[in-house]
């Protein structure tokens, strides 16, 4: 087998895992009332983007070949029912059309559908008044936003919210409004993890009282919850489905590719990014190294394209 490892050129040729640019989405943020963007300190490199800054990213992006965006919108004012998620001047809504008005097709444009940004509790749905989350009160919002994401130009909303039933609910409400080819890419594998920090300080997200979401996400010491909220998933009418975090769950990956033969994401985490990037800066690691290192396992135990915040990163590399 040394033969096969001798140069350069015959390792790419042999190679049974190739990561390029069109496997990769790019989380971006988008925050309304910001002239300039603003750059989010626990994740170096990644910004709180203004509208016309969105537009330049986006256009780098479509230049390095990169597939697609998952976009995130953090309003100026946030209520109860995370009211700013649905309307049609709301942030998301706005950078959306504007998105799709300047590149069409030449991208596949997604959603975030949750409303954690938008709430002034922090929690991903209405509040019920025993302080817990009201399930099917949140089911009658998702669709609300997902009926205006789509009227906005969204190719794809990906509920990450984490409610029972929520698939069949947008679903429903997409094919009622005449969105039947807007797809849906389902958070279904997401757990309660400890990754996620970062990604709350870009989007500005405190949950009331120091409370927690692992009433509703998964419990991270389990897989079979997540191969079970994938079927589900699936037979509520999702065309793709996601795993998330990725480095840490890439045995629920393997499973999940096993198992189904839909598109399969993986979302490689806002902590897993800033942990390469705080071990880089102190010249431990080779941080473009390990990022395309990291991705590639990604990619090799199952997942079809990859959520990252190394996206750009990775394909200047090609």
């Amino acid at each position: 087998m040394r033969r096969l490892r001798t140069t350069a050129a015959m390792r790419r040729l042999v190679s049974d895992t190739t990561l390029l640019p069109t496997d990769l989405v790019a989380p971006l943020f988008v925050r309304e009332g910001l002239s300039e963007p603003k750059p989010v300190l626990s994740m170096p490199g990644v910004m709180q983007h203004s509208r016309s800054s969105l537009l330049a990213e986006v256009k780098s992006l479509v230049d390095l070949g990169i597939s697609g965006i998952m976009l995130f919108g953090i309003p100026e004012t946030k209520d109860a029912t995370g009211s700013q998620a649905y309307d049609r001047d709301g942030v998301t809504q706005v950078a959306l059309r504007e998105i799709r008005e300047a590149f069409g097709d030449e991208l596949v444009v997604m959603s975030d559908l949750c409303v954690d940004e938008f709430t002034d509790h922090g929690h991903c749905g209405i509040i019920n008044d025993e302080g817990h989350v009201d399930n099917d009160a949140t089911l009658d919002l998702y669709a609300e936003v997902a009926i205006a994401q789509a009227e906005a130009g969204a190719h794809v909303v990906a509920p990450s919210g984490m409610m029972d039933g929520q698939v069949f609910a947008i679903r429903e409400a997409l094919d009622e409004a005449q969105f039947p080819d807007t797809s849906i890419l389902a958070y279904s594998a997401k757990y309660a993890s400890g990754f996620y920090g970062p990604f709350r300080d870009a989007v500005e997200v405190e949950i009331a009282g120091g409370g927690d979401r692992k009433q509703y996400q998964q419990d991270w010491r389990n897989s079979r919850d997540g191969l079970e909220e994938i079927r589900l998933d699936l037979s509520e009418g999702a065309d793709m489905v996601m795993v998330k975090p990725a480095m840490a769950y890439l045995d629920v990956l393997i499973q999940a590719r096993a198992e189904v033969d839909v598109p399969l994401a993986a979302y490689h985490v806002s902590g897993e990014y800033s942990m390469i990037k705080a071990a880089a800066s102190n010249g431990w690691i080779d941080g473009d190294a390990v990022a395309l290192e990291s991705l590639t396992a990604i990619k090799r135990a199952g997942a079809d394209f990859i959520l990252t915040y190394f996206a750009r990163e990775v394909a200047e590399q090609f």
